[in-house]
């Protein structure tokens, strides 16, 4: 049994895919690129910014399942330069505390509108009972 997990806390998918999709005691979110949610636009700036936009929205998407940030138990990184990687990782420690997710990143040439860092998850869900 799958369901599909849509908010208004998070950009709204810009394909054919899901903001997150619950399978039996598993949230997996599609990758999060960072899109002010409240208007629709891409954040510029620097990495913080733009890591820090990303986490609030992969946050929104599990606070629609009851879910949070502590419940992410796998988070993969994707950055279009790697030289960035130790100021992305003093904003992704703000928003994590241990035991952290286990976590790849990954560099790559380029990704959806330009943007420098896209970031998807796996968390795994509350009961509905607490």
């Amino acid at each position: 049994m799958k369901k599909e997990i849509k908010t208004e806390l998070a950009p709204p998918a810009i394909g054919p895919y899901s903001q997150g999709i619950r399978a039996g005691e598993f949230i997996f979110l599609s990758g999060q690129i960072p899109i002010d949610p409240s208007c629709g636009r891409v954040v510029e700036g620097r990495i913080e910014e733009q890591t820090r936009q990303v986490l609030m929205n992969i946050r929104g998407v599990l606070e629609e399942e009851g879910a949070g940030l502590e419940d992410v138990v796998k988070i993969t990184v994707y950055m279009r330069n790697l030289s960035h990687f130790d100021r992305m990782n003093r904003v992704y420690g703000e928003f994590f505390s241990p035991p952290y997710p286990a976590r790849a990143t990954v560099g790559v040439s380029a990704l959806p509108k330009g943007v420098d860092i896209e970031i998807d998850a796996i968390a795994v869900a509350r009961s509905k009972d607490g």
